[in-house]
């Protein structure tokens, strides 16, 4: 859920390359990843190079299986899924509680709390103003962009309004 650009993007192969050769140029195939710490140690390493030629059970472009409707935060920023396969994805082949990922949506969902506060000083954010700021994140900005890691923020909003 950061954001990538060409400094920190691969294309990441659907279908690993190593196992379906006939697929390595097949669009349909190709996603782009953020490069999750390339060339540091395999346990520093997230996203495409942890990945390496593992399979995942969910295609992250494939809108008929929303993954978001697949995975679950924790307060303490964890991402995790009830589905144990996709669970063992999240953690063991992509690796996405690598530490400094759980800090960055830590950090983007406090941005979004102190801008909260400041708005609502008394810090009894209502139904609307959650709405309201739930309505915002779900836009793309001037760019065309979402907020990095606004599916964490979605889930802690979602959480507020709905066990107020």
């Amino acid at each position: 859920m950061r954001r990538i650009s060409e400094e920190n993007m691969e294309i990441e192969h659907w279908e690993p390359q190593s196992k379906y050769p006939e697929l390595q140029i097949n669009y349909k195939n190709l996603l782009a990843s953020c490069s999750g710490n390339r060339g540091s140690k395999k346990n520093n390493q997230h996203c495409n190079p942890k990945k390496g030629d593992a399979e995942i059970t969910i295609n992250p472009a494939d809108f008929s299986k929303n993954c978001e409707n697949q995975i679950r935060y924790s307060s303490t920023g964890k991402i995790f899924s009830d589905d144990e396969n996709i669970n063992t994805d999240l953690n063991e082949i992509l690796n996405l509680n690598y530490q400094t990922l759980i800090d960055n949506r830590k950090i983007a969902l406090h941005t979004v709390i102190t801008v909260l506060n400041r708005k609502f000083p008394n810090k009894t954010w209502s139904k609307e103003s959650l709405k309201k700021t739930l309505e915002e994140l779900s836009s793309k900005d001037a760019e065309g962009k979402y907020s990095p890691y606004c599916q964490y923020i979605f889930w802690y909003l979602n959480k507020r309004l709905n066990n107020p």
